[in-house]
């Protein structure tokens, strides 16, 4: 491949017969084309290795803020540990005799919820969690009481939790405590917490 023409150096912008202008000659599509190609090539090669690495780190959670009262938990897992599974447990209240689209949409609310919540303190948690395909789970509790215990013990164990309070526009009194969302977090660590509940 020839290089490209040279400008004229005495300045007076005049060319020889048959000159092209510099910049025409870099923009042949005999120039451009390939030159774009390998360009586009590079940049998705850059962006994939890019993904392989991580990007967070997975260290302690900040401590919570107050904004949210109750529904926030005491902090990550401890030693949750780089490439370990992850899971997230709901559990339902039975006592409250919610249909099936009730059921789901108030699962909904508690997995987004503590998604929120752990977006602004423990990315890292989240990002593994969502490697391992944001495993999800089920369960159901007899009633508050049951799920009072089974948040404190959560917490307890520095589990992240979230307690959705029904709006009341339907099934259910406003402010009724509907489902607990309990994780991410180690199966092990999970299982010690919600190991006897039965699955919904």
């Amino acid at each position: 491949m020839a290089p490209p023409p040279r400008r004229n150096p005495d300045g007076n912008g005049s060319r020889r017969k048959g000159e092209e202008p510099w910049l025409a000659a870099g923009i042949r599509p005999a120039n451009f084309l390939p030159g774009l190609a390998i360009g586009f090539l590079l940049g998705l090669l850059l962006d994939l290795s890019s993904s392989w690495r991580p990007r967070f780190s997975l260290g302690p959670a900040p401590p919570p803020s107050a904004s949210r009262g109750s529904n926030r938990s005491a902090g990550s897992p401890a030693g949750v540990s780089a490439g370990e599974e992850l899971k997230m447990v709901l559990v339902v209240r039975q006592d409250l005799k919610m249909g099936a689209g009730k059921i789901a949409s108030q699962c909904a609310h508690a997995a987004t919820g503590l998604y929120a919540e752990l977006l602004a303190s423990n990315r890292g948690l989240l990002r593994q969690w969502e490697q391992f395909g944001q495993a999800k789970i089920v369960l159901a509790c007899k009633n508050q009481q049951d799920m009072n215990r089974i948040k404190e013990t959560a917490e307890h164990r520095g589990i992240p939790t979230f307690v959705v309070a029904d709006a009341g526009r339907t099934q259910v009194l406003a402010g009724s405590k509907t489902v607990l969302a309990v994780g991410p977090g180690r199966k092990a660590d999970i299982d010690t917490v919600t190991g006897k509940l039965r699955l919904l």
